[in-house]
């Protein structure tokens, strides 16, 4: 499947995530036909697609807060969080937003002389979902897409569409963190079966994996429900894991016992469009980002690969002449280099500098290269998807020595497959029962080799037995 981030009309001051109309495409990517001939010809080639829904905010400008803050007796005032001053004009409560250090997550609109609730930048004020006319707005706002036929959505800070009616204040301990991060209510819960109702109403598999950025795994699993809300939540510890293996299988192991109780299926991603790239962050050069790739592609769970990994870009160098996100993400946000020329394909400059050996790493200098990491990605992605056990099948340890993870997949009906990751920094010996034929290995040479029971170092290999 292809997740598209958000495209909708908005002035861009969170690039997309402050959404002026759930229901259109921004000029700067096109018009509604461009996205429906997208779809169509994502469709015809096999592949679905997951738009980014942003239901927790809109922008200031979005029609609906507009109105909203007009006055204190708009149709729409309680479509958004509005609260008068605490004592002595204090802040209604002690929450903090994202992006901005120490920012207070109220904003005071001086027209009428309240504070609004943003959990994010001032012009991205959060949407009340205790508000039913709100809720059924938004579910319009899936209607639309799920009519135009797109698989499903990847639902924005999904864990803040509820709030604690008191909005009481966040613990003394915890007041500096956003609240964003903290928030974990009952009613999100209520709202996100009501989501799944209408997602299993519409024929089709159409699903949501939502972003629960909230570090504690058995918190995030709660989100999955008893199989009534999210069909899929991202699973953020990994993106803060060092590459050491001890601390990948503790890792490994908590996601998979928090997640077994509710027979939740897992999600696995190195990096995405928030977080440094996860060559960048592991260092180790090219061998140790394909070691990642295979870590990541063949646990089990679904993997989510963030564009620009097949390449095996890293995070570009961001001054600050060109800086322009609020949140400091901008090295991973760098453009496609699509081709090795100057310019890299793009028809004008574009809104980032490009990463590091753009022109090496293109596209056009990897697709003919049977060498290069985009390849090695193609054919292990192509050996994944060919191996029920891969796909679907269960996961166990298997016995190593420290520096090296090897796990064995079996769907119980004939197909089996053993990966082995080495972190080390010497090559070593990895004894595995019975014989077994190397089917993908980040050392190309070794592909279509019998597994002679050694791995190098930063390397990974997939086998299949041999009968």
């Amino acid at each position: 499947a292809l997740w598209i981030c958000p495209f909708f009309p908005s002035p861009m001051r969170d690039f997309g995530y402050d959404v002026s109309d759930y229901c259109g495409v921004d000029p700067l990517f096109g018009s509604l036909a461009d996205f429906d001939h997208l779809l169509g010809e994502a469709h015809r080639r096999g592949l679905r697609v997951i738009i980014d829904w942003v239901p927790a905010h809109t922008s200031d400008l979005h029609p609906w807060f507009v109105e909203s803050r007009s006055s204190r007796t708009s149709p729409k005032r309680d479509w958004y969080v509005w609260r008068d001053a605490g004592p002595g004009g204090a802040l209604p409560n002690n929450w903090r937003a994202a992006f901005i250090d120490g920012a207070a997550a109220w904003t005071l609109d001086d027209g009428t002389g309240q504070y609004y609730l943003h959990s994010f930048l001032p012009e991205q004020p959060d949407l009340n979902w205790a508000n039913p006319e709100v809720r059924e707005a938004m579910h319009g706002t899936l209607r639309f897409w799920l009519d135009r036929g797109v698989d499903g959505f990847r639902a924005d800070v999904v864990h803040n569409i509820g709030n604690d009616p008191a909005l009481a204040d966040a613990p003394a301990h915890l007041a500096a963190v956003p609240h964003c991060a903290l928030n974990d209510v009952p009613q999100t819960h209520d709202h996100l079966r009501e989501i799944r109702r209408l997602l299993d109403s519409y024929p089709g598999e159409r699903m949501m994996v939502g972003e629960v950025f909230l570090l504690e795994i058995d918190r995030m699993a709660t989100y999955y429900g008893t199989g009534d809300e999210l069909h899929l939540a991202f699973n953020f510890p990994p993106i803060f894991q060092p590459w050491d293996a001890v601390a990948w299988r503790s890792c490994i192991n908590g996601t998979l016992a928090a997640l077994a109780p509710r027979d939740a299926w897992p999600t696995w991603a190195l990096s995405n469009h928030d977080f440094t790239r996860h060559r960048t962050r592991f260092g180790g050069g090219e061998a140790r980002a394909r070691a990642a790739a295979v870590l990541l592609t063949c646990l089990r769970g679904t993997p989510f690969l963030y564009m620009g990994e097949e390449l095996g870009l890293e995070d570009a160098i961001i001054t600050a002449d060109v800086k322009v996100d609020p949140g400091g993400r901008d090295g991973c946000r760098a453009p496609i280099p699509w081709a090795s020329a100057a310019g890299h394909g793009w028809p004008a400059s574009p809104w980032l500098p490009f990463a590091p050996h753009a022109g090496e790493r293109s596209w056009q200098a990897q697709r003919g290269d049977d060498a290069s990491m985009l390849s090695f990605y193609r054919r292990l992605l192509a050996h994944r998807r060919n191996s029920p056990a891969l796909r679907r099948g269960s996961m166990r340890w298997l016995p190593t020595d420290d520096g090296v993870l090897a796990w064995e997949r079996d769907d119980g009906d004939g197909d089996r497959r053993v990966v082995i990751v080495s972190f080390a920094t010497e090559p070593c010996r990895v004894p595995v029962d019975g014989a077994h034929r190397i089917a993908v290995a980040t050392e190309a040479d070794r592909e279509g080799q019998p597994f002679d029971g050694t791995i190098g170092a930063d390397a990974a290999v997939v086998l299949q037995p041999v009968s």
